[in-house]
């Protein structure tokens, strides 16, 4: 389960950046060809977040889906998975959205005025 790994990081990442203070948010952008299981990082965030300024955060997942362009007929086209064959037969495709894994934003609380 490389979500652990992946997680771990993204947890790392945010609590390094925002200098130790607490998060309320953590948004996310994982594509459809990432090879990522949004659950599966949902459910490992939860347990890494114990401990650290992320606990008591929430995890917003946007999921992109696979799209790909046929150079032969000119059309993009969703994709499910990485077999990268147009409709119209052609192998001569590339990818253009689906491979993204990303953190898009963070939400820190607010600290009280002094």
């Amino acid at each position: 389960m490389h979500e652990l790994a992946i997680t771990q990081s993204v947890v790392d990442m945010v609590a390094e950046r925002t200098a130790g203070r607490q998060v309320s948010l953590v948004r996310l952008e994982v594509g459809g060809l990432s090879g990522v299981v949004p659950d599966a990082m949902e459910f490992c965030y939860d347990l890494l977040i114990g401990g650290t300024p992320l606990e008591g955060s929430t995890l917003v997942i946007e999921q992109i889906p696979g799209v790909a362009h046929c150079r032969a007929c000119r059309q993009d086209f969703g994709l499910d998975d990485l077999i990268l064959l147009c409709p119209c037969g052609s192998a001569e495709v590339e990818v253009i959205a689906g491979r993204e894994l990303q953190v898009l934003s963070v939400e820190l609380v607010a600290e009280p005025c002094a």
